[in-house]
């Protein structure tokens, strides 16, 4: 139960204006871990975005799968810090949450896509390489750019074609995304 509280207090305390303050508070329960979880998983709807946002980073230092959903979800949010937090977050999760992100590359709302191509790219999971290329052809440049940043970063012979393949985006973004990653080789 005294865990509980401190995990409470620590939460509010993302409110705090400042990032020091913010800073300590998720070093705090980063270092609780485990027992925090539940809690910070609730504290993804907080109405307020610090709490938010830093909920969702302690998650991805803590690791635990079963914040891997509910960081899917808050990669929806209406801020877009939350949403590179949470996006950030799953990028630290590594393996466990290659499946869902690839499954989120379908999700209706560009950001989330673009959010789920951004975490697999640092995740760096070859698995995740088909999905990603197929993606590249995204509506949104948003999505694309993730995609290919994505892809850039796992490499590989299909890697390379797909970024060949980028060359040709409609967006100058994309396009200079491609380039880069073809001049490293």
């Amino acid at each position: 139960m005294e865990v509980e509280k401190n995990v409470g207090r620590l939460i509010e305390t993302l409110k705090d204006d400042d990032e020091h303050v913010q800073l300590q508070a998720t070093e705090m329960l980063e270092e609780i871990g485990e027992p925090a979880v539940p809690q910070l998983i609730d504290a993804l709807d907080n109405e307020d975005k610090n709490v938010r946002k830093g909920s969702a980073k302690v998650l991805g230092l803590i690791g635990d799968e079963r914040a891997i959903k509910p960081l899917i979800e808050t990669m929806k949010d209406d801020n877009k810090w939350v949403r590179r937090a949470a996006s950030g977050a799953l990028s630290n999760m590594g393996k466990s949450a290659v499946n869902p992100l690839i499954q989120t590359l379908k999700n209706d709302d560009w950001r989330v896509r673009g959010g789920a191509a951004w975490a697999l790219g640092n995740i760096k999971a070859p698995e995740s390489l088909p999905p990603l290329i197929e993606v590249m052809n995204d509506d949104s440049g948003f999505v694309r750019a993730g995609a290919v940043m994505a892809v850039g970063n796992i490499g590989g012979d299909d890697a390379e074609k797909a970024l060949n393949e980028a060359l040709k985006d409609k967006s100058s973004y994309v396009r200079r995304v491609a380039e880069g990653f073809l001049n490293k080789e």
